[in-house]
């Protein structure tokens, strides 16, 4: 098994019926849940996010922890609990923060979130702070809505925004 360093980053992909999954772990902790379509695309996005980090793939070293993420997109009250290593800016941080509050099945408006946090105005930069969620899923950006209940962007695809507010609506509906 290779040992994390300071300057490495362990990652695995997996392919899912709801897209390929990218998680990478740094000696801290989950650093990104990546969605999308291709490998490439994948390791293209971690790459961007950590440039001067040095990529390992680990696939059965992460196995375990990409478990718990298809265990949730299955049955989406499973918790996802492991630890993390969250990077951004402190306004970022607070954003995420805030979504992480928002339970299964439940939804807020960008704008909601901007006053929650006591800053009214933000609303455009709460939505470059979901735009900039390196942990999908972990960081659920994807219940964030307009403030007219539309769904609007995000990073990983409206399909797959939609795909998820269902799934989860239905999940908190049965419990």
């Amino acid at each position: 098994m290779p040992k994390i360093t300071p300057q490495s980053i362990e990652f695995s992909i997996l392919e899912n019926a709801f897209a390929l999954i990218l998680l990478a772990r740094s000696e801290s902790g989950v650093c990104a849940i990546l969605l999308g379509d291709t490998a490439d695309e994948l390791y293209a996005d971690l790459q961007r996010r950590f440039p001067k980090a040095q990529l390992v793939e680990n696939k059965h070293g992460l196995a375990a922890w990409l478990k718990v993420v298809t265990d949730f997109l299955a049955a989406p009250l499973t918790p996802l609990d492991f630890p993390l290593d969250i990077n951004g800016s402190d306004f970022q941080k607070s954003v995420w923060a805030v979504l992480r509050t928002i339970p299964v099945g439940h939804t807020l408006s960008y704008s909601e979130v901007a006053e929650r946090l006591g800053k009214p105005k933000a609303v455009r930069a709460v939505a470059n702070a979901c735009a900039a969620n390196p942990l999908a899923l972990v960081i659920p950006c994807h219940r964030i809505l307009r403030a007219d209940g539309g769904i609007s962007g995000y990073r990983w695809g409206v399909e797959r925004k939609r795909a998820l507010l269902a799934l989860e609506s239905g999940a908190a509906h049965t419990q």
